[in-house]
């Protein structure tokens, strides 16, 4: 197949300055190269392209030599250094002249070599800058490697690596999961058995969770590396295990504060006196002031949630009172209250006139 002008290769027009030809090589190396792209042979192929354009054109005295002659100037006896048999030569696949990577002539995979030599144009640093430095290994180490494919020790590992190594350790991916637990649990802490199905399909296993008093509802337990596996000996992810509070009839929790109502009946809202109030620690006698009113609202300090940060915390139970109407009155209870009823009237009556 025949070669492609670099310029049309890299999407350059012939005017273009260094900068913009290095900035075209960055955009389609990252796109085409084999680690994004493991297994692609047209992938590799377009890498192989870009890279051996670039190589020329990024090379002052290669781009006019190009420009000159064309891809003449690199035929073999062609009496310039750059010729396919010199030893700086732009052909041959990606081996002598690019230094960076050999596909291999007769499909044998690719050998991996340092950018290290000054005619390379800056290769080195602008993988550096695409690949978090995975192209450039140790100066001068004469580093090289071999491989028999993509799908091996080759371009594994990712981005922000050590290298091409693919033995650089990954913690493993965090696991989502969740636990439902009643509002006491929350209120006090429990232990929880929670089983888990393994992602992989490998049956299952049981946890022992521990929940704290005080958690909130929709809050997330971390469970250290009970996630998936490491990599390379990496260590395992974690578990993030979402609580979800069951609702209690009668009671509404709002941070460490606890909202509950009671009911009184109509005499002790009238005379005051006292009135039995549940709690999350049991009943408690709660004093009713005189001419106590529908909505008002009683504070029991202390009744509340438990702080997380500091067990010696707690916050406040609320109580709303709400008065009972009487029902099912004897005729005498009825004809005490109408009493009651035209006494008020009276006294009602009396205010005004001392008003007007």
């Amino acid at each position: 197949m025949a070669k492609r002008d670099y310029y049309e290769v890299l999407g350059v027009g012939r005017d273009a300055d260094a900068k913009a030809i290095k900035r075209a090589y960055r955009k389609l190396a990252k796109k085409y190269h084999p680690d994004m792209n493991p297994g692609d042979k047209q992938a590799e192929q377009k890498f192989k392209e870009v890279t051996e354009a670039y190589n020329v054109l990024s090379d002052t005295e290669k781009k006019k030599l190009y420009d000159q002659y064309g891809f003449a100037a690199f035929e073999e006896g062609s009496g310039n250094p750059y010729g396919a048999g010199g030893q700086n030569g732009a052909g041959g696949g990606f081996h002598g002249g690019f230094g960076g990577f050999d596909f291999g002539q007769g499909g044998n995979g690719y050998h991996e070599y340092h950018f290290e030599n000054s005619n390379m144009g800056g290769m080195g640093d602008i993988f550096g800058d695409i690949f978090g430095n995975m192209f450039h290994g140790q100066k001068n180490s004469g580093y090289s490697r071999q491989s028999s494919g993509f799908g091996g020790q080759g371009f594994h590992g990712g981005f922000g690596g050590s290298g091409f190594g693919g033995h650089t350790q990954e913690k493993g991916s965090d696991l989502r999961s969740e636990v439902s637990i009643s509002f006491e649990d929350a209120a006090f802490g429990c232990d929880k058995m929670i089983r888990l199905s393994d992602p992989s399909g490998n049956g299952s296993q049981t946890l022992q969770v521990h929940v704290p008093a005080g958690i909130e509802n929709g809050k997330s337990i971390r469970l250290k590396g009970k996630g998936n596996p490491g990599f390379n000996g990496g260590e395992a992810g974690d578990l993030l295990l979402k609580v979800n509070i069951q609702p209690k009839p009668g009671y509404e929790r709002n941070g460490m504060d606890v909202y509950t109502t009671t009911e009184i009946p109509f005499t002790t809202a009238v005379f005051g006196g006292e009135a039995k109030v549940s709690t999350l620690y049991g009943d408690v006698i709660c004093r009713i002031p005189e001419g106590a009113q529908t909505g008002r609202k009683i504070r029991l300090k202390g009744k509340g949630i438990v702080s997380m940060k500091n067990p010696s915390v707690h916050g406040d139970q609320y109580v709303t009172i709400r008065i009972q109407v009487p029902q099912n009155l004897s005729p005498e209870a009825k004809e005490k209250l109408r009493e009651f009823q035209q006494v008020c009237r009276n006294d009602e009556r009396k205010r005004r006139g001392s008003v007007a």
